[in-house]
């Protein structure tokens, strides 16, 4: 190990200048084992630095090369894995761990001893060493704080060590000045012997000659301590004087002290007292309007809002600690709670007069408004109470008990004002739409039938009008067939919902504006009642934050809302909610009044659900867009559900109407009673729903209408024994298909379509139908000619068959001269003319389809005589220009 560390010495680290201290042979733990060598080493030059380096043999040569090295400041721990046992691992914890194996334990513990002593001198103990044994460390320990120090190189270096460049340069000059020194190195010995005699020699004699000198100084230094000795006494004598001076200004200090701590206690007083003066005295003024200020008057009022306000911030003022202890403080707020409940009873008193007064006051005004339909206007009430907004704002924030007491009453009192008023108020309108009088009440005592009717014929008098300009055929239709159609309809018109058809348009015009002016003067009052309770009982109705809602009791019984502290303002979701309370209990009777309106409105025309739900759709619209969750918007949709579900029941009554629909067995069918009604349900809500929020709603109904008028026309047909199934399907769609051609509703294009189709395909089966078979015996002649064709004949060899020879046909063609078959047309015609109904006018279509029918069937009777008889000379007794003249006389003579 010994020729190894030299080696190393020599080839890698005496070139860089460094010295190798300690070395040992190692391997990775847990891998192959290539065995590499730990050094410790030091620097030649100052300052010192201190290394490990990692040497390892080269793979290609017998030479060593350097791997990799550490600062062994960057060695945080040292770990020798077992501090008792031998064992060859240990642990260096540099930026990460490095595990290795010594060779034997020795090395690993001389190495371990090495790094600790270069730790001791070098880096100040910083380094960590665990496992180690102590025994170890304690032997590393030298016996002499300077052997530490100075000979530790020593030990460390054992015994080499080299010149340095100076000692180097210092022998040369010395060997030069001997000539003998290289030759004769005794010699050279022996010079350098004499030479140090003669230096001690001269030394000694140096020391002999100054020690006149070093008496010469002891006697000047014992000179100078007596003189220390009297400056010692002088200054002691000092000290003593200066003593009882000092005590003296201790005493002065410790005075000045107690008056500036007098000082500041009195300025602070002063600022305690000035503070208590300033914001806990209220003035003899306010003191006065609170105890006997005009609470009518408006200068009155001012005074008792600003000496509230200014008795709020009194008791509400922050006292400092210990003030509450005070008996003056305690006694002024005694004074200050009797003052503000002294004050707070006197407001509550007279605004609970205010209140009564003008329920008494209003209720002489409500005569005036019987007759008219419009409801009377409390602003001037409003702008009295509001005067009185800033003292309940006060009232809230110091007796909360009193504010709502006040609310109570203020609820009471105007849900039993409003009620008179909302039901006069609906009463009229009841009286405008029924055209009745409040005299006409003595109906209620007739018999129930009896009055039933007067109310009906004094309601919808004058109603033989028509629902629109485009409708003329209705009323035609009505005149014409209004025999069959009250005994085919009696199921749909009973004495409390009369037949669309039957009102005027006039009459429904006046409902629809009635209804309108209801919820026009329904909605201000609303909403300026919400705005005045918002800004008279300071609760805040738009602004909306987060907050947990308080639980609302019923508040037709009990106080308006829990509160868990009386005197604690509420937050601004519960505030929205007392609104919404306040308002439900002032206009309860509101939503009961309009759905008997609604139910009113209903009973006189059903049709009246439709301009109720425009109208009401607008209103809710309208109302959700300020405020989606106020009384206004919630009252108003739970209404609009009512007349949402009229609306409904109307379209399922007509439905219902046509399934239970009876016809005639003895008169023709002509348009049905239920597709008329669509005709003006049609008109009718296309003239309301004219840019309506729910347009969706109609065209649902329309749906549900069409199909149930499609199937129930079909159903008719099938069931119709004097008129032909073909010719009631006919003339339905025809008049379903121009009513859809002409109101052009966009979500009922395909039933048009439809309708369009049916009625084509049965004006053919009915033409064909009715049309038969003019030629009766030539058809049957030219069908056997067919059926020999069909069976292999070429058409010019039929003639020569016996049956089918040209003696048979010209039998049979003149059997039906001109005027025979004029006469056969005559009797077609008065036949259609008796199915078809004059309504539809469609006796000259079918008319004009039979001729084109039958001059079809002219030509194909034609085109086989040239065919199956070629050259014959045999033709029909008349021609098509006969049969158009037929035709024409026919209908012109009918």
């Amino acid at each position: 190990m010994t020729a190894i560390k030299h080696a190393l010495q020599r080839d890698i680290f005496t070139p860089n200048d460094e010295r190798l201290l300690s070395i040992v042979n190692v391997c990775k733990a847990g891998k192959k084992k290539k065995n590499c060598f730990l050094c410790a080493t030091v620097t030649t030059e100052r300052p010192v630095q201190v290394k490990m380096v990692k040497v390892k043999k080269s793979d290609k040569g017998d030479f060593y090369k350097r791997q990799i090295a550490w600062a062994l400041r960057d060695l945080a721990v040292v770990d020798a894995k077992d501090a008792i046992k031998e064992n060859p691992e240990f642990d260096l914890h540099f930026e990460k761990i490095y595990k290795w194996v010594a060779s034997s334990t020795a090395e690993k513990n001389a190495f371990i001893s090495c790094i600790w002593k270069l730790n001791q001198r070098y880096l100040r103990k910083k380094i960590d060493f665990v496992n180690v044994s102590s025994q170890l460390l304690e032997e590393s320990v030298p016996s002499g704080e300077n052997q530490s120090v100075t000979g530790g190189d020593e030990e460390v270096v054992d015994v080499y060590q080299e010149l340095n460049a100076r000692e180097e340069q210092d022998i040369e000059i010395m060997m030069e000045g001997c000539e003998c020194a290289i030759s004769n190195a005794e010699a050279f010995a022996e010079r350098l012997s004499r030479e140090l005699q003669v230096l001690d020699g001269a030394n000694i004699q140096s020391i002999m000659a100054s020690e006149k000198q070093v008496n010469i100084l002891m006697k000047l230094l014992d000179e100078a301590l007596k003189e220390v000795d009297q400056i010692e006494l002088k200054l002691s004598s000092y000290e003593e004087m200066l003593q009882s001076v000092k005590e003296q200004m201790d005493q002065i200090s410790e005075s000045n002290h107690l008056i500036h701590l007098s000082n500041t206690n009195n300025v602070k007083l002063l600022s305690e007292i000035e503070f208590l003066v300033n914001h806990m005295d209220l003035a003899k003024g306010h003191i006065k309007a609170l105890q006997e200020g005009d609470l009518a008057s408006s200068r009155g009022i001012e005074a008792c809002t600003n000496a509230a306000d200014a008795l709020l911030q009194c008791m509400n003022v922050a006292l400092r600690p210990g003030h509450d202890m005070l008996l003056a403080v305690k006694q002024q707020q005694q004074r200050f709670s009797d003052l503000r409940e002294h004050f707070a009873r006197r407001l509550a008193s007279h605004l609970n007069n205010v209140f009564v007064q003008q329920g008494h006051d209003q209720s002489s005004t409500l005569a005036q408004h019987s007759v008219e339909l419009a409801l009377p206007n409390h602003h001037p009430f409003h702008r009295d109470l509001l005067r009185y907004a800033k003292l309940m704002e006060w009232l809230k924030s110091t007796d909360y008990g009193k504010y709502e007491g006040l609310t109570k009453n203020y609820m009471d009192y105007l849900s039993r004002l409003y009620e008179r008023e909302i039901k006069d108020f609906f009463e009229v309108a009841k009286i405008k739409m029924t055209g009745t009088t409040k005299e006409s009440k003595k109906f209620a005592t007739l018999p129930r039938k009896e009055s039933a009717v007067k109310q009906e014929t004094e309601s919808l008098h004058g109603s033989s009008g028509k629902l629109t300009g485009s409708t003329s055929s209705l009323n035609k239709l009505s005149v014409q067939s209004s025999g069959n159609r009250r005994s085919q309809s009696s199921s749909l018109l009973d004495m409390g919902n009369m037949s669309a058809s039957d009102l005027d348009v006039a009459d429904r015009t006046k409902f629809d504006k009635i209804f309108e002016q209801v919820l026009s003067e329904l909605e201000p009052l609303c909403l300026a009642e919400q705005d005045f309770i918002s800004k008279f009982f300071k609760l805040q109705q738009h602004q909306s934050m987060p907050g947990t809602m308080t639980e609302a009791e019923d508040v037709d019984g009990g106080t308006l809302s829990r509160q868990h502290n009386a005197g604690a303002p509420l937050p601004v979701s519960s505030e929205k909610d007392m609104i919404r309370q306040m308002m439900i209990k002032i206009f309860r009777c509101i939503e009961p009044e309009l759905n008997n309106l609604i139910a009113l409105g209903d009973k006189i025309d059903s049709f009246n659900s439709l301009y109720m739900l425009v109208k009401m759709s607008h209103h809710v619209w309208t109302a959700q867009n300020v405020d989606p969750a106020s009384f206004l918007s919630t009252t108003l949709g739970n209404v609009l559900v009512t007349v949402k579900r009229n609306f409904d029941k109307c379209i399922s009554n007509q439905i219902r109407q046509m399934e239970e629909v009876k016809i005639s067995k003895k008169s023709k069918v002509g348009i049905l009673p239920f597709v008329a009604e669509f005709e003006e349900f049609a008109g009718l809500a296309e003239s309301i729903f004219k840019n309506a929020e729910r347009r969706g709603d109609l065209d649902k109904a329309y749906t549900k209408l069409i199909r149930g008028v499609f199937v129930n026309v079909e159903k008719v047909a099938n069931e119709s024994q004097k008129t032909p199934r073909d010719v009631v399907m006919m003339e339905n769609f025809h008049h379903i298909f121009a009513t859809l051609s002409r109101l052009k509703i966009s979500c009922l294009e395909a039933e048009k379509k439809e309708a369009k189709q049916k009625y084509t395909d049965h004006l053919q089966s009915y033409v064909i139908y009715s049309l038969g078979q003019p030629l009766e015996k030539l058809n049957h002649f030219f069908e056997g000619v067919e059926a020999r064709v069909a069976q292999g004949i070429r058409e010019e060899e039929v003639s020569y068959q016996l049956a089918f020879n040209k003696q048979e046909l010209r039998k049979v063609i003149k059997e039906y001269p001109g005027k025979e078959v004029k006469k056969g047309l005559d009797n077609l015609y008065k036949k259609v003319d008796k199915h078809l109904c004059e309504e539809e006018n469609l006796l000259q279509v079918v008319w004009h389809s039979m001729q084109d029918e039958f001059i079809r069937q002219y030509k194909h009777f034609e085109g086989l005589i040239a065919r199956c008889y070629p050259g014959s000379g045999v033709t029909m007794e008349f021609t098509i220009q006969d049969i158009l003249d037929y035709c024409s006389s026919i209908a012109q003579s009918h």
